[in-house]
């Protein structure tokens, strides 16, 4: 694979439908051999934007390039990108290796070619057994596989994933996140571009997260930049659970109804409205720093921890503390803290609204 053509840039992509903008001016660089996890709820424009990388959308302004290449104006069989859809996109009348080889032979490879290509592929997702069966003899996570080979068989220096793990179960989709960690680590001078609503895949997967909502890029920033420093409140609240308090900007540090918190304001003006995050595994039950008094409204029992819900001052605080021999009762008031450090200043407003 030549460097110049792997990597994917959007310059300023705008897409709409009858007038109704659905992806606003996407500017975003995926590099070489990077993934790039498009994240954010339906509606978003992530998938628009997967679709207009693979050609299935043109831009109404803007350009998409595939390294060096522009490709805005090419159709979707000349960009030389590999592509796996929710719903796999079999052809159950062929077989495994049919389906596999159906890309090259379209791209009018040789036979020796079309054979070694696909074994290489088959093998590469743990499918080689396989090759002879029909779609319909195989499981779900096993059709999933088998439409990534057929997307590895043509040697992409892109490879789009929309959604691919939505139709597995809990267990299922688990595994498949460790194969397609395997693979990137296989394929390193690929560039895959990866459209979830899902938090889990986009931590476990990316090198980098492009948070989406509203047609508009909202945040990009790898996993732990994401989680540990939102750029805002939406950004907080989608990237993993976050508490998102609405404070007052003092001298030190902030105010939150009756409890003064010390945190670091990065130089807001005092009086200043602004949302305070701290992710719920951060916050302790009992005396510590930083403490706010409320009443328990709900306890969840998650195995290794308890989630408990607090009222304080009409908002909702969550502290997720670890399993509890003697958990407090509904309507007991407790105490929780954090510590300064593990708090973050964002501009005021709410998560999703």
């Amino acid at each position: 694979m030549s460097t110049t053509s792997s990597g994917i840039r959007f310059d300023s992509v705008t897409v709409a439908y009858d007038g109704n903008v659905v992806l606003d001016a996407l500017d975003l660089t995926v590099g070489p051999g990077e993934v790039m996890a498009l994240l954010g709820p339906s509606g978003s424009g992530k998938t628009t934007a997967l679709r207009a990388v693979a050609g299935f959308v043109r831009p109404a302004s803007g350009r998409v390039f595939l390294g060096d290449r522009d490709v805005t104006a090419l159709p979707p069989h000349r960009r030389g990108i590999g592509m796996v859809v929710q719903q796999y996109a079999l052809f159950p009348h062929m077989r495994v290796e049919d389906n596999v080889a159906f890309g090259l032979k379209a791209r009018k490879a040789a036979k020796a070619e079309i054979r070694t290509r696909v074994s290489e592929a088959l093998e590469m997702t743990g499918m080689g057994a396989y090759a002879r069966r029909h779609p319909r003899e195989l499981s779900g996570g096993q059709q999933q596989r088998v439409a990534i080979a057929r997307a590895l068989a043509v040697r992409p220096d892109v490879l789009l994933l929309d959604e691919p793990l939505s139709a597995l179960d809990a267990q299922l989709r688990s595994g498949m996140l460790a194969e397609l960690a395997r693979l990137h680590r296989e394929l390193p001078d690929v560039s895959i571009l990866y459209v979830t609503h899902d938090q889990v895949e986009a931590l476990t997967l990316a090198d980098r997260i492009a948070v989406m909502d509203k047609a508009r890029l909202q945040a990009c920033g790898t996993p732990r930049e994401l989680y540990r420093a939102p750029a805002n409140a939406f950004t907080a609240s989608f990237v993993g659970n976050a508490n998102l308090l609405p404070v007052t900007v003092g001298a030190g540090g902030v105010s939150f109804g009756e409890a003064e918190i010390k945190v670091d304001t990065g130089g807001a003006a005092a009086g200043a409205s602004a949302t305070l995050c701290v992710r719920p595994h951060l916050v302790g039950l009992g005396d510590g720093p930083n403490r706010i008094t409320g009443t328990v409204r709900e306890i969840q029992w998650r195995g290794a921890t308890h989630r408990l819900y607090v009222d304080v001052a009409g908002h909702q605080v969550m502290a997720d503390v670890r399993e509890l021999r003697e958990p407090p009762v509904l309507g007991e008031a407790v105490t929780v803290h954090f510590a300064a450090d593990d708090a973050v200043l964002l501009p005021a407003g709410v998560g999703r609204d």
